[in-house]
């Protein structure tokens, strides 16, 4: 008898047998409030009508056309579709499985087109598991450890994570350019450095919104250099902050966009977007792979988009976001362990601290399971853990915000009775 890898741990005791919506249910038909969807997977909330007929339908037709052998019509309208939603500049497309892919191929076409080896990320940043993306990834030890050497070429620059350095946002945005600065005059040449990769919110590395101010210095730097600026929104893209794509919450328009997650309501596909005279450069044979733009996935990413649309599921995120970030802040109001809590849309952070200001990772995990416990589904994140996330899809309404606040408030008096 074969067994999952005893590695794999889960974050809930909750064996799934069915969702919708924005629920889960186990065998007992217990139900739960799922407020991680996958980790921000399943935009549209679990088995959204639409995107299962279209699924079912295109399982139909055809399963597998592999996209270097044959074209096939999701797959081409799925490219089409994307115009719609993609920033004008950025009008080609290349579709993978995975975000750690997508963030890869994002890498290599970098490095195509500049002719440079250097990538620079930032502090905090996830970036994926795989050899390179891991590389690239600095929000927890454990996706570095013990896999040294790994790729080549990279450097990281501070990310402007005002609340860990106990200053305003103004000054660690102005402390980090400064500091990319000195690293473009120092250890990683400017004439070396292909690209930057950085997320509009920091995903696993605590849920931190990255200032507009910064990612408008790291435009200019860009420009100024010859660098091509990554935008990974595997986690901000498709709706999750309120905008269609995270970086929409400053001016600036990145020379690559990595998506993935959440533009398939849980079919896994990825994608980068790039424009086309970028997008030319990259060698050939370098774009490939035996399941990128599956069509069961393609189909599904259609209607996902549809769906995204004619239920107006941007705006929804927005302004259930402002309700549950105002939710989350009352709570932490009468709870001074929760020294922080941030986000945009519905990417909400909640960071423990204990009273001397050190992370505090048992109360964030008790306070996780006792959440659980009440049924209501959540994830931690953060270099120490002791950030409680919450990432609900994008369908959910008022109601089930002010359930999970309840449930939440309930949470975190267990925890630190």
């Amino acid at each position: 008898m074969a067994r999952l890898s005893p590695v794999l741990k889960q974050a809930t005791p909750v064996r799934a047998v069915r969702g919708e919506g924005v629920y889960l249910y186990d065998a007992d038909d217990r139900r739960y409030l799922d407020f991680t969807a996958g980790i921000g997977v399943t935009s549209t909330g679990h088995c959204h009508p639409r995107v299962v007929a279209a699924a079912q339908d295109q399982v139909g037709k055809l399963i597998h056309g592999q996209y270097t052998t044959i074209m096939h019509e999701p797959l081409l309208k799925l490219a089409d579709r994307l115009g719609d939603v993609l920033p004008e500049q950025l009008d080609s497309v290349f579709f993978m499985n995975s975000g750690s892919e997508a963030v890869e191929a994002s890498v290599r076409l970098a490095r195509h087109a500049t002719g440079r080896p250097g990538i620079i990320s930032f502090t905090g940043g996830f970036h994926g598991r795989s050899m390179g993306a891991a590389a690239l990834t600095t929000s927890g030890a454990k996706i570095r450890a013990g896999l040294g050497p790994l790729m080549p070429g990279v450097s990281v620059a501070p990310f402007p994570y005002a609340f860990r350095y106990g200053w305003s946002e103004q000054e660690a945005v102005e402390f980090s350019l400064r500091e990319l600065d000195y690293l473009l005059a120092t250890s990683a040449p400017a004439s070396d450095t292909a690209a930057f990769i950085v997320e509009p919110v920091l995903g696993e590395g605590g849920y931190v919104p990255t200032p507009a101010s910064f990612l408008a210095g790291l435009r200019e730097r860009a420009d100024q250099h010859g660098i091509l600026l990554i935008a990974d929104e595997v986690q901000t893209g498709v709706g999750r902050t309120g905008k269609f794509w995270g970086h929409q919450h400053s001016e600036v328009v990145p020379d690559i966009l990595v998506t993935a997650k959440g533009i398939a309501s849980g079919f896994p596909i990825s994608g980068i977007a790039a424009s086309t005279e970028l997008m030319s450069k990259a060698w050939p044979g370098s774009q490939g792979g035996t399941y990128g733009g599956n069509a069961v996935a393609c189909a599904a990413a259609l209607a996902t988009l549809d769906v995204v649309r004619d239920e107006n599921l941007v705006d929804n995120a927005a302004e259930q976001g402002v309700r549950l970030l105002e939710g989350l802040r009352k709570v932490a109001a009468d709870r001074p362990v929760i020294a922080d809590v941030r986000g945009r849309g519905l990417m909400v952070g909640n960071e423990f601290r204990t009273a001397d200001g050190a992370p505090d990772t048992a109360t964030a995990t008790k306070a996780h399971a006792a959440a659980a416990d009440r049924g209501l589904l959540l994830l931690t994140c953060g270099p120490y853990g002791n950030v409680v996330r919450m990432i609900p899809a994008l369908v959910v309404n008022e109601g089930q915000i002010d359930d999970a606040i309840g449930l939440w408030a309930d949470a975190v008096a267990d925890a630190t009775s």
